[in-house]
């Protein structure tokens, strides 16, 4: 009798200890659930409070990372806590510490892909709001995502207990097999990384590269559009298009300019020695222009050669024609008042009169008329 007394209060004050395990549990989940949302909501508050102050980007993507916290996550977490109030044997315990390690993991993939996203539209702002994204910026994009996602799971997975070793082999038997059947599709997909990357040029630039020149109108995964100077739209493997010298006229500040002229061999020196400061002053006449040098180079075959450097402020093409044009007038103009005449190729032949003997050519090629030694002496181009 004592002992059927005793085995439903015994059983009674079980379910009762059970009871208020579970009450105990669910309430630290609620009130840990309750706490965590509010302290993610005061920390995106100041957080973006602390961005309208500041011009950093870091700022914008502590709160592009922060505003990527998933409530299914936190909810997740609040219940984990309140599970570490539960009496539960050492399998249950394990299973908990593997639920935490996924949570984490999957929550830190997404702020990761927050970030990423994050980066790509810093990249868009700086490029240029009317400009669409590249897709070698797309590229690297998509392969972050893919990194990260590949790196999460199998974590995970490795602390579930699933053996991964034959699985990581396996990809990479199979990459090395996709990179040798397409080498060279993959060698401009890197080359496009290189582009998006180190920035060479960008999409609106004008460039030359060997015999093109023109402007950047896309770069694509494998190929790199370039719009000519006549028209054509040009494509360029990446592959090839990184092995030259690429110019960059875009992110030309300051022109330098080389030119030079002759003038005849019967200049005097006097004349010879005023012409470098007669160009100095047609040059620095010019607001635009800075002027570099300007000498007396060599004797040519028909023309006393000078060389002329002076610099354009602004890199226009259009303004660099204008002003070589305007020197080349101004110059016409002061060497005709200085008397001096621009060179061009001439020949002069030398006879000579009561020759005793005459070469065999000679002989052959007949006698020197009046008309041959008019067309012998004539200038030429």
């Amino acid at each position: 009798m004592l002992l059927d007394d005793l085995l439903p209060s015994l059983r009674n004050s079980l379910d009762l200890s059970v009871w208020l395990g579970l009450a105990t549990a669910a309430a630290v989940a609620a009130l840990s659930g309750l706490a965590l949302c509010c302290a993610l909501r005061i920390a995106l508050a100041r957080a973006e409070r602390f961005t309208r102050r500041t011009s950093s980007p870091w700022d914008d993507l502590l709160v592009e990372v922060l505003s990527g916290t998933h409530r299914g996550l936190i909810l997740l977490a609040s219940l984990l806590i309140g599970a570490g109030f539960l009496d539960l044997d050492d399998r249950w315990h394990h299973r908990v510490s593997q639920l935490w390690f996924a949570a984490l993991a999957l929550q830190l993939a997404l702020w990761g892909q927050r970030a990423i996203s994050a980066g790509m539209r810093h990249y868009q702002t700086r490029q240029g709001e009317g400009l669409p994204v590249s897709a070698s910026a797309t590229l690297l994009s998509w392969a972050l995502r893919t990194v990260l996602w590949t790196v999460v799971v199998l974590a995970v997975l490795s602390n579930l207990g699933v053996n991964i070793t034959a699985f990581i082999a396996s990809l990479g038997v199979g990459g090395i097999a996709v990179a040798l059947a397409a080498q060279n599709i993959l060698a401009d997909l890197f080359a496009s990384l290189a582009i998006a990357v180190d920035k060479p040029f960008e999409v609106g630039d004008s460039i030359a590269v060997g015999g093109v020149s023109g402007t950047v109108e896309q770069v694509g995964l494998k190929t790199t559009r370039i719009r000519s100077l006549n028209g054509e739209q040009i494509v360029m493997a990446n592959t090839d298009l990184l092995r030259q010298t690429v110019s960059n006229y875009k992110r030309l500040q300051r022109r330098r300019v080389q030119f030079g002229f002759g003038i005849t061999c019967e200049t005097a020196p006097g004349q010879v020695e005023a012409v470098p400061a007669l160009v100095r002053r047609i040059i620095e006449a010019q607001p635009q222009l800075s002027f570099g040098r300007a000498h007396f180079k060599a004797f040519g075959e028909s023309s006393l050669d000078f060389e002329v450097v002076y610099h354009v402020d602004d890199p226009s093409y259009e303004l660099y024609m204008d002003m070589q044009q305007l020197i080349n007038l101004a110059l016409m103009r002061a060497l005709a008042e200085q008397g001096i005449g621009f060179a061009y190729p001439t020949r002069t032949l030398l006879l000579s009169r009561g020759a005793a003997q005459r070469s065999p050519s000679a002989e052959a090629a007949g006698p020197i008329t009046p008309a041959a030694l008019r067309s012998a002496s004539s200038p030429s181009r």
